[in-house]
């Protein structure tokens, strides 16, 4: 009897320890090591962009294609393997059935592992309390920050890739509830305690966004990050099939299908101006940011199939194929208008160096392409230690 009960013990053990995740496998079993290209890759959800996915596989160089998520199955696999033509060594999904995937050998090896890590679409808050303050945190920041390897994601995905992130603990937030009152209890935030994208800082992201109407909930987040930070607060949003694409040089890029369908990104920033501040912010209060009708600018980006549209992150006001908007709040109403671009200075990272001892790698336009020897104008000179350098290249 004691032996029964031993075993049947041991398999309860062995069940709950084998569900912790499913791994679904296409390609090579042998693992590869090359060195893959850095990017990030912000998909607003729904279905996604081919052309943007095709730019995220491409920077892994042949390599080791990972998908994570808290939900769903292998959807990713044979797109990604076969369907949009573009060689890898394997594609895996691993789908986190609880936290204890987080702590797993093999999980763990598989994200060191990987050229090139998905984020797929699902719960927000599935991903904070799974991944946050584990192994998996760490391995996505060592992706990131050490091996400078490309990172991408979808709605929830995307979700969690800025500095700040609405974590969704609570349940999603909509746009009249974060402006009626923008500490209600769905308004639950992390900041500078998870993933650490240099190119995101100071930045949140939101997804589905022109389809769920979000742009109210976006400058209420965004509010409360200048709030608690006490510094300026940026963010980039998404429609459902449009991509924002970010390389070494800093360079946005905005994929979708523009001006057939309405595909956009936004990228918001706080009015640079002095004395700009929320002029009502507090608990059980509707909200108001009004500063004058342009407390935030807004650049409204349309993705087009060849990404020629862009804003660059360097400086958050040179940008091509968009429109600048002003949005701002009074008693609890969102305003847009036609506003113009802002006038700060310099607010991107240094991603540039002017070392001439260093070794050209590649040169290329400002969307990541090559360029032939007839090209004039700026170009982005990327060297062997990961640096870059933009200037211009003329006859």
């Amino acid at each position: 009897m004691k032996s029964l009960l031993f075993t049947l013990v041991s398999l309860i053990s062995f069940t709950l320890f084998a569900q912790s995740y499913t791994s679904y496998f296409t390609g090579n079993q042998t693992d590869t090591t090359v060195i893959a290209d850095y990017g990030i890759c912000l998909m607003g959800g729904s279905t996604e962009d081919d052309r943007a996915m095709i730019w995220f596989l491409e920077k892994a160089n042949g390599g080791d294609i990972l998908i994570i998520r808290a939900s769903g199955s292998d959807g990713y696999n044979d797109y990604f393997y076969e369907d949009l033509e573009v060689e890898v060594n394997s594609v895996e999904t691993i789908v986190f059935n609880n936290a204890t995937a987080s702590s797993d050998t093999y999980v763990l090896q598989k994200i060191a592992n990987a050229e090139a890590i998905w984020m797929a679409g699902g719960d927000q808050s599935d991903y904070v309390n799974y991944w946050k303050d584990t192994e998996v945190e760490i391995l996505l920041n060592a992706h990131i920050n050490s091996k400078k390897a490309v990172i991408g994601g979808t709605s929830a995905g995307m979700a969690i890739l800025g500095s700040s992130y609405f974590s969704a603990e609570n349940g999603t937030v909509y746009s009249s509830e974060a402006l009626e009152d923008p500490y209600n209890t769905y308004m639950t935030f992390g900041h500078n305690d998870f993933l650490e994208v240099p190119l995101l800082e100071n930045t949140i992201t939101d997804t589905h966004f022109s389809e769920r109407d979000r742009e109210g909930r976006l400058i209420t987040f965004m509010a409360r990050m200048n709030n608690e930070l006490g510094s300026r607060s940026f963010g980039i949003a998404c429609d459902e099939y449009t991509a924002v694409c970010i390389d070494s040089s800093g360079i946005g890029a905005v994929y979708g299908e523009w001006p057939e369908y309405e595909d956009y990104a936004f990228f918001v920033q706080m009015n640079c101006e002095t004395g700009n501040a929320p002029e009502l912010m507090q608990q059980g209060a509707p909200f108001t940011w009004n500063f004058n009708a342009a407390a935030t600018k807004v650049y409204k980006v349309g993705g087009t199939t060849n990404a020629e549209n862009y804003l660059d992150l360097n400086d958050w006001e040179t940008g091509n194929g968009g429109v600048w908007l002003h949005w701002s709040v009074i008693d609890g109403v969102f305003y847009s208008e036609d506003g113009e671009a802002p006038n700060c200075e310099e607010v991107g990272l240094e991603l540039f160096s002017n070392n001439n001892n260093k070794v050209l790698l590649k040169t290329i336009d400002l969307l990541g392409r090559p360029i032939s020897s007839s090209y004039y104008g700026i170009v982005i000179d990327v060297f062997e230690d990961g640096s870059a350098q933009k200037r211009i290249r003329t006859n």
